[in-house]
């Protein structure tokens, strides 16, 4: 079913459909052996000056794992499973991997699929929701990939819309949520339950300006002459989770009615004095009243179970519970979820068309934020300072 769309700038930046000659996912990348923990960080926080002594300090997050993030697993096993999916359509599009931070990176596996003969390529990057570190940094990155491997046009590079409310994320979403709730019921804990969404803290600052910016998150037009407050508040990156969030609590509550459920966030990092997006989980789990019997953690701002949900929640947090005396469980990830890996498909195939003038697959949209744009403004999800990117109107 799709949405009844609202009148959003995002709803109307669509890109005509093309025959693309592969697929490109792309990920973040983490290490692979303590020896590899220590480079990987600085790719990460390179041109930050961040000293080795103060990546030593979250590097035990990686060591306490063998200094092996679960990350690179998690897209081999989604590579393999894309895989899967497009022969069973029959759509013969070859998948490569790549990854910002660590091997195998975005400019080697340009240069492979390039020597393979493939010159029009649809990115698939694994991250839901709009933000500079979920969006347009992967843009920004496979621009400048391109230019190192010298394949600056030579190579067509697009990319899908950011898929927070398409129905293979939202439905494995709905299962984990559901799933938890019972359990927690089933251990007896289920009188006074509540539901904790947990996503990536940002900077306030980058949150505000997330998302394109000629309408508000509530649709309210941009007032004339702009201004810094008009966007102020978490702009479309918390919009989006919450509008999420919202939706999958009213799919439980046949079945679970009048249950509380809050967005948190995790894993902030940088310098203390800047303001990031809060309550930090561990606080808001400090909080919860006295009566609360059971507590879901749903980890909704990410699609794999890498180091922030290992270790920030299945440690940190879950210790929080703990010590609290506070019946909790964490539920799943989308992962390899069979409707999300379907999904990621369908969004492909909203895009690849194998002959001209071939209709491409509906989009779908369960909230009315969306479906969302395939080509972002220039000044959508601004960093730092303007760099080239990818699927960009600039």
């Amino acid at each position: 079913m799709t949405a009844t769309l609202p009148a959003l700038a995002a709803s109307t930046r669509t890109l005509a459909p093309a025959t693309y000659d592969c697929i490109l996912l792309a990920g973040f990348g983490g290490p692979e052996g303590q020896d590899d923990v220590i480079p990987y960080l600085r790719n990460v926080t390179r041109g930050r000056g961040v000293p080795d002594e103060r990546l030593e300090e979250v590097a035990h997050h990686y060591r306490h794992f063998g200094g092996i993030s679960p990350i690179n697993q998690q897209n081999r096993d989604l590579k393999v499973a894309l895989e899967a999916e497009i022969e069973r359509r029959g759509l013969g599009l070859p998948v490569y991997w790549g990854n910002r931070f660590w091997a195998p990176y975005f400019t080697d596996a340009l240069k492979e699929l390039h020597a393979d003969g493939h010159r029009r390529v649809l990115v698939l990057v694994t991250t839901a929701f709009s933000s500079y570190s979920g969006c347009r940094a992967y843009r920004e990155d496979l621009a400048a990939a391109l230019d190192e491997a010298g394949l600056a046009g030579e190579l067509v590079l697009d990319k899908v819309r950011q898929y927070f409310d398409h129905p293979g994320f939202v439905e494995p979403n709905v299962d984990a949520v559901l799933g938890g709730l019972r359990e927690l019921s089933e251990r007896g804990d289920g009188d006074r339950l509540h539901v904790m969404f947990a996503t990536h803290s940002i900077p306030s600052s980058a949150a505000d300006v997330s998302g394109p910016r000629e309408a508000l998150p509530d649709g309210t037009p941009v007032p004339t002459g702009g201004g810094e407050e008009w966007n102020a508040g978490g702009g479309w990156y918390v919009e989006q989770q919450r509008a999420v969030a919202a939706l999958v609590m009213d799919r439980v509550a046949d079945e679970f009615p009048g249950v509380p459920w809050s967005l948190v966030f995790q894993s902030r990092s940088g310098d203390p004095r800047m303001p990031w997006l809060e309550p930090d989980i561990n606080l808001a789990i400090e909080a919860l009243p006295e009566s609360t019997t059971g507590l879901v953690i749903s980890p909704l701002g990410f699609v794999s179970d890498h180091m922030e949900v290992a270790w920030d929640l299945d440690n940190e947090a879950l210790e929080t519970c703990e010590g609290r005396e506070l019946s909790a469980v964490r539920v799943p990830t989308v992962g390899v979820d069979p409707a999300f890996v379907a999904g990621l498909i369908d969004l492909v195939e909203e895009r690849h068309v194998a002959a001209a003038g071939e209709a491409p697959r509906e989009r779908e949209a369960l909230t009315t934020l969306g479906p969302w744009q395939d080509v972002c403004p220039a000044d959508c999800c601004l960093g730092r300072a303007a760099k080239p990117t990818i699927a960009s109107a600039e």
